[in-house]
């Protein structure tokens, strides 16, 4: 299949914006656990920077927002006028000072120099974007966590029980292309990969370290 259409995936996003976290209640146990698991794994101290690299409604501000601390600044990214809108709401609901939105193609984003991570957390046609992931990499100083995690094409024996979870998926991607290894391209960018399957290999969580070279 070919690659992703960010055109199409703005349009998508844009009109599923104000239904877009109930439509995903279905799956907000999974969601929720893998979240917290992969903030932890970003390592994030007081005062940190975070990326969450196509942010959507900033379901991860919260926790992202407790890692970094008052001092600490959490910058969402996201193509999508209509997810940031509803973003922008729930950083207002929470009166949160500390965190910042970018409206751009994450390749075109700018991004500040040198932040100390990055979570891309279900963004399945970001990681098979080679220009947003450079952009990205370029962003985090060398020795800086990038975390990602989202779901997957798992084993043929699995295909029944993981079907709910992939058509819900097929409304949000515009690619199916590396869906049984949707890490690949992000981990060839990083040192230091460890790759963890969950739900029977449904769900997935990789995690790297910058290199001193980027």
């Amino acid at each position: 299949m070919a690659g992703a259409d960010a055109a199409e995936a703005r349009r998508r996003y844009d009109r599923l914006a104000g239904s877009y976290d109930r439509q995903l209640a279905p799956l907000r146990m999974i969601q929720e656990r893998l979240r917290r698991n992969a903030i932890a794994g970003l390592g994030l101290r007081s005062g940190d920077t975070v990326l969450d690299i196509g942010c959507g409604t900033g379901a991860s501000f919260a926790e992202l927002v407790a890692a970094v601390g008052p001092s600490g600044r959490v910058i969402g990214v996201d193509q999508s006028g209509g997810m940031l809108a509803q973003a922008r709401r729930r950083i207002d609901a929470y009166g949160w000072a500390n965190v910042e939105l970018i409206e751009s193609p994450v390749q075109d984003a700018p991004l500040p120099a040198g932040v100390d991570g990055a979570l891309l957390f279900f963004t399945h046609d970001l990681l098979r974007t080679p220009a947003a992931l450079d952009n990205l990499i370029r962003a985090v100083r060398p020795g800086g966590h990038v975390v990602t995690a989202g779901a997957r094409r798992p084993p043929v024996w699995v295909l029944p029980l993981a079907l709910p979870v992939l058509m819900l998926m097929r409304r949000y991607v515009t690619t199916s292309e590396g869906l049984d290894r949707p890490w690949d391209q992000l981990a060839t960018r990083l040192d230091h990969v460890e790759v963890r399957l969950r739900a029977l290999g449904v769900v997935y969580q990789a995690a790297g370290t910058n290199p001193a070279q980027a």
